[in-house]
């Protein structure tokens, strides 16, 4: 974990002075900042990695043992404030990380949805701030009811995310996936023949229409009704793939337990998440291991 903390901060400080403006904004007159935002960028993945899903409960863990890596600590309400300013920051890095790794130009990826619960009570319901953004859907995978947000996620066959959208449970998989691409038409510019895989959700010759006009090539399994498509048998043990990839979200970085109640704390939550899976693909590749999504030596 020291390791994977070091590379990532000196990662982010290049990368803040070379671009500075990509740092959160902040008054020139006044105080500067103790904790830096390069070491902002660290403490909040090494929090997701670890598995502390309480901001108290992190920082009371860093000062016990991580003083060799940050000789200040900011108390919870700074750290908080903070964290949710720098989203945008954790997007961007998350970018020149996955960018950085040997699998960013796979020529596969594949593509789903995963619930983030944001409540589970009636009174929540009523009186959260994320009411408006938040709907009541459904997660055919888990078969249960949920309210709170989707989380959709395009990457490739290890893992790696390559675009991501936040919408409502109730938000249209292939209208995300559209926008997702129309709002990043860079992603597949140098990408002749790329190939996406789905499940039935991403159904529609418009849809396919419009991929293909991108020069992505979608493949999904048959609905009820209509004739085999190609690469069937593919899509089995790929569906366990992509099961996989959401599983590590929620089973190992807990991202449905995110304890965000406003709309930039959930967006930070979220991103601090997508952060900490790229960065350990991201080191797992420039060490060579042969498994890139693996936490097994960062998680403890």
């Amino acid at each position: 974990m020291d390791s994977l903390a070091a590379a990532l901060y000196v990662k982010t400080d290049e990368l803040l002075k070379d671009s500075p403006h990509l740092a959160p904004w902040r008054p020139t007159v006044g105080l500067a900042p103790q904790l830096s935002d390069a070491e902002l960028v660290t403490l909040a993945m090494m929090q997701a990695v670890l598995g502390f899903t309480s901001e108290a409960r992190w920082l009371r863990r860093a000062r016990a043992h991580l003083r060799h890596l940050f000789p200040y600590l900011p108390k919870q309400p700074g750290y908080n404030k903070r964290l949710r300013k720098s989203a945008e920051l954790l997007r961007r890095v998350t970018r020149i990380l996955a960018t950085s790794t040997s699998v960013w130009s796979d020529d596969v990826w594949i593509v789903d949805s995963t619930p983030v619960e944001c409540g589970r009570s009636r009174e929540t319901v009523k009186r959260s701030d994320l009411a408006g953004w938040t709907e009541y859907g459904y997660c055919a995978s888990h078969s249960r009811f949920f309210w709170g947000l989707r989380l959709h996620l395009v990457c490739t066959l290890h893992g790696l995310p390559v675009a991501f959208a936040l919408t409502g449970a109730k938000a249209d998989e292939r209208e995300t996936l559209l926008n997702l691409f129309a709002a990043e038409p860079h992603l597949v510019t140098d990408r002749p023949g790329q190939t996406l895989i789905g499940d039935k959700n991403y159904f529609g010759r418009d849809v396919e229409h419009q991929l293909d006009e991108r020069g992505i090539r979608l493949l999904r399994p048959a609905r009820k009704g209509e004739p085999e498509r190609p690469g069937a048998p593919l899509f089995k043990p790929l569906r366990q793939v992509i099961e996989s990839v959401n599983e590590t979200f929620e089973g190992q970085l807990d991202l449905e337990q995110h304890r965000g109640r406003t709309p930039s704390g959930v967006i930070a939550r979220v991103m601090q998440r997508l952060l900490a899976l790229t960065a350990e693909i991201w080191h797992n590749d420039r060490a060579g291991q042969p498994i890139l999504r693996s936490m097994t030596a960062y998680d403890h």
